[in-house]
């Protein structure tokens, strides 16, 4: 295949900068900062008769992760004590979810995620999309790793053995790290590969979803946005219309999870905040994963496109789904701007 360098754009961002460049958190580091006050404040929150969740909130809510891990560690020095094992033995419930997903490094949060939804009785399909899609090349590499590390097995042995068919081939191309890098796209590839999925959808009997996952697979999502572009160009038709048409079950949700996350990541959080408390119960698990992850790159950035689609505040939303130190660590993270 002969090289096209006058048709490559080299972009110096990466893609959260791309399509994310107005991305705000709701936590940052915290300033000024002593990690081993800290520590101490919450030795005493936990020791004796009673637990003072509202200085563990505090403390934990209005400081980084980075910053959450210097806590930690000054607390071993200074107590000789583990504070995860101490959180424990002194909280219960979704609220101990909710500050130990504070306390452990991201990527080890994600990668206990992904455990969870793959143990046990059935496979939490959703979960698998929501963590996985929206990673970047870069990311997934520190993501495997770390499973590997904390589980022994790799990560896409795992999930090879918990989900099935073209769904299955999906994930496993994407945790293998074949995303393209984010800095480079190629305009007039965008065009051979829209085709390309024109061809293995519309206009014949069944589809060639072998084309579709090894196009949203490969392509960096700064690519993806412009072979969409060039379907919509191409066929009149929006990627989405397309899928819908053409995909069902996990493989459509894991497919349309990507085309989101290349259009507006935190649309596609905002929309699955959304889902996590309509209809009849809460889904915890998926609340406190989105808010705590996000919360140090774009939360903000969320609850504006939660408020713009929904006609509504997130913060009022939570308040309404959840209730307690659970609700109160939640809406502390989230933050009332």
């Amino acid at each position: 295949m002969t090289s096209r360098p006058s048709c490559v754009i080299h972009e110096r961002q990466n893609y959260n900068n791309i399509f994310t460049k107005h991305a705000e958190p709701t936590i940052v580091d915290a300033s000024p900062f002593d990690a081993v006050e800290s520590a101490q404040e919450l030795r005493a929150a936990m020791k004796g008769l009673g637990t003072d969740e509202d200085t563990i909130i505090g403390i934990l809510s209005g400081c980084s992760n980075r910053q959450r891990q210097q806590i930690e560690a000054a607390f071993e020095r200074e107590f000789s004590r583990n504070l995860i094992d101490d959180l424990k033995s002194e909280l219960g419930g979704t609220f101990e979810d909710v500050i130990l997903a504070l306390v452990r490094p991201p990527y080890e949060f994600l990668c206990r995620q992904l455990n969870k939804s793959m143990e046990g009785m059935g496979t939490d399909d959703s979960a698998l999309v929501e963590i996985l899609c929206p990673l970047t090349s870069d990311e997934m590499k520190v993501l495997v790793s770390q499973y590997e590390d904390l589980y022994g097995r790799p990560l896409a042995e795992h999930l090879c053995s918990e989900t099935s068919g073209h769904f299955r081939r999906l994930l496993t191309l994407i945790v293998t790290g074949v995303r393209e890098d984010a800095g480079v796209t190629d305009a007039v590839l965008a065009a051979e590969q829209a085709a390309s999925l024109y061809d293995a959808g519309a206009e014949k009997l069944g589809t060639d979803e072998e084309v579709f996952n090894r196009i949203f697979s490969h392509c960096s999502f700064a690519q993806l946005r412009l072979v969409f572009d060039e379907y919509k160009s191409l066929t009149g038709k929006t990627i989405e219309q397309a899928l819908k048409s053409e995909m069902d079950g996990e493989m459509l949700d894991g497919l349309l999870a990507i085309v989101e996350c290349v259009q507006s990541p935190a649309a596609f959080f905002a929309r699955r905040l959304h889902k996590a408390m309509d209809g009849a119960g809460t889904d915890d698990n998926t609340l406190i994963r989105i808010i705590v992850c996000r919360s140090e790159i774009d939360l903000q950035t969320i609850k504006n496109e939660y408020e713009r689609i929904y006609d509504r505040t997130l913060l009022n939303d939570i308040k309404g789904e959840t209730s307690g130190d659970y609700k109160r660590a939640l809406c502390a993270i989230i933050g009332s701007a």
